[in-house]
């Protein structure tokens, strides 16, 4: 486990049974490679990580190992992600069941060795949770080996423990921490109609301010550039333009989330 941890961005150290950690694996540049979910078992660490990139990055630990005395296996086709918004959800027998580490709202993170069919309205209900509650999911809201810790967020829900000691691309996520350096950020958005499609760039006149990520009907997750929102003024995307409401940058929630309200109107 030690090995693990000083290659994470995560406390894995004290990481106990029932309990879950959002961490990541940077490049030492600072970037993220990979995020996951890690929670132990009678057996090891299990981590929850993007499907697609599951066996990359068990590639990647491996060739970390050297000589330490660990087992890597990617158990994508046999083991199974599931989500439960409700607390008294059933637990599969076999399962590994853990509070979401990001937001409690978000629920129960359940991995088991069993299968089963996607829920199209489940899935649908869990991401409207996800984006409302502002919490960014790599590859829709982030690129891997792009995005900073602190752009996606993980300096605010738990994914960065500053405390912990080394870990890759250390230096550069403790210099935007204490410089306050980080110029974009993932930032919860609003709008009275429907948002656009993902990829969609915002532009605060002839200037890009930023990409609009993951929606839910009128609300979703942008990645914006922090010195361009001090305006008032129209933010323009191919036929349609939003209108800034930003009397100042505010804190509002009751965890002090960050909020940018969009007001979308058709040309």
């Amino acid at each position: 486990r030690s090995w693990f941890a000083n290659l994470v961005t995560c406390d894995i150290a004290h990481l106990e049974p029932g309990q879950g950690r959002w961490g990541a694996l940077l490049t030492p540049q600072g970037k993220i490679l990979f995020d996951f979910l890690a929670t132990s078992g009678t057996d090891g660490l299990y981590l929850d990580t993007d499907a697609t990139l599951a066996a990359d990055f068990a590639k990647r630990l491996s060739f970390y190992r050297l000589r330490a005395k660990v087992t890597v296996e990617n158990l994508s086709e046999s083991w199974h992600v599931f989500a439960a918004l409700m607390p008294d959800a059933a637990i599969p027998e076999g399962a590994l069941a853990f509070p979401d580490p990001r937001r409690p709202e978000l629920g129960l993170r359940i991995l088991a060795p069993v299968a089963a069919g996607a829920d199209e309205e489940a899935v649908a209900a869990y991401h409207a949770r996800r984006i409302g509650l502002g919490i960014p999911e790599g590859g829709k809201d982030f690129s891997f080996g792009d995005a900073f810790p602190h752009e996606a967020r993980m300096d605010r829900l738990g994914g960065v423990d500053f405390k912990k000691g080394c870990f890759f691309g250390q230096e550069v996520v403790s210099r935007m921490q204490h410089r306050g350096t980080a110029r974009t950020r993932i930032v919860p958005v609003e709008a009275p109609a429907p948002l656009p499609p993902a990829g969609t760039e915002l532009r605060i006149g002839d200037r890009p301010a930023g990409t609009l990520g993951s929606s839910a009907g009128t609300r979703g997750l942008a990645l914006l550039r922090l010195d361009r929102l001090h305006f008032r003024g129209v933010v323009r995307f191919r036929l349609r333009r939003i209108r800034l409401r930003l009397v100042r940058f505010r804190l509002c929630g009751r965890r002090g989330e960050l909020w940018l309200r969009l007001l979308l109107n058709r040309l």
